[in-house]
């Protein structure tokens, strides 16, 4: 099945009941899982910095800043402490730099220059609220691939979830999918904004049946963003999808995660839930501006036995 052969499959969305005692045991499961130390963290931190969305999403986001992100995306670590550790020469670089659609053109020189292949995401279709109209969030998408992204991350109306509007929010994001051509489409459900872990579940499900490459917990401008329990809940959508399917599709949590410890405990829940396939850029990404900040000081750590002043760290 390709993406183009995907079809809303209403009795499989209507017959969803999420069993909400069960996603709170295991996410507190998931949440006192014992973290990995010394070496072994070590190589867990440089596996996540390669799952990161590096992103800005600010109001005075300017071509310079931009350009500043890119460069910290193409070298997210210190040299000599990837050298130190023997992995200096293995590529490591963040998944992708995520702007707003007017920034895209900025990063892809940036990157261009750098001669790194890093894609380009951008967020559209009237981030964060999607409530512009919709001939206006489709020609968004459109101008930001002309301007070299190679993945959108578009968001769901949300009024249609909240009201039970499942075939035309599939029409909507199909029509998404279509504007999106050649770049991948990570879809963002908003999950603070949608009631119900039925209604996330519901959401996942319609919006991997449209043609989403990966689904998203939030834009990071909601009250609540990613946390474990609506994770549980999207990457068993994943599962129940692939099983049934046979299409892998990717999940991205965003917003709040700050932490190189949560980062760890992030990449733990993929491996038990999905399994160790997941554990790579292509089914899985980080959505975060000051986590590899947090990361870099930890391994900065890991080298040197201290941590590091802040003089001693370029910023993220």
């Amino acid at each position: 099945m390709t993406i183009g052969d995907r079809n809303l499959d209403r009795p499989w969305v209507s017959k969803v009941r999420v069993n909400t005692q069960a996603v709170l045991k295991r996410a507190q499961q998931v949440q006192g899982c014992k973290v990995a130390k010394k070496q072994w963290q070590a190589a867990w931190l440089l596996k996540a910095v390669t799952c990161i969305d590096l992103t800005t999403l600010s109001g005075d986001d300017t071509p310079s800043n931009v350009h500043r992100l890119c460069m910290k995306a193409v070298q997210p670590v210190r040299h000599d402490l990837l050298k130190s550790m023997d992995m200096h020469d293995k590529g490591i670089t963040t998944a992708a730099v995520c702007v707003y659609p007017s920034r895209v053109a900025d990063a892809v020189k940036s990157l261009k220059a750098a001669n790194s292949s890093i894609p380009v995401a951008s967020v559209a279709t009237g981030f964060p609220a999607g409530q512009t109209p919709l001939k206006t969030r489709l020609e968004e998408v459109r101008m930001a691939v002309e301007d070299g992204a190679m993945e959108i991350d578009i968001v769901i109306n949300r009024t249609l979830a909240l009201t039970g509007q499942w075939a035309a929010l599939y029409d909507e994001v199909r029509q998404f999918r279509e504007a999106c051509g050649h770049a991948h489409m990570k879809t963002i459900l908003a999950v603070g904004e949608l009631g119900t872990f039925t209604n996330v579940y519901k959401a996942s499900l319609v919006s991997m049946m449209a043609g989403s490459d990966f689904i998203k917990t939030s834009t990071g401008k909601e009250s609540v963003n990613a946390t474990y329990p609506v994770a549980i809940v999207m990457v068993r959508a994943i599962r129940d999808y692939y099983l049934r399917t046979g299409q892998k599709v990717g999940f991205k949590p965003a917003g709040g995660i700050r932490t190189a410890q949560e980062a760890v405990v992030w990449l733990a829940l993929m491996k038990e839930e999905l399994g160790n396939e997941w554990l790579s850029p292509h089914l899985f990404r980080l959505g975060a501006s000051s986590l590899l900040a947090d990361i870099e000081r930890q391994i900065y750590h890991y080298v040197t036995g201290r941590y590091a002043a802040y003089h001693e760290l370029p910023m993220a």
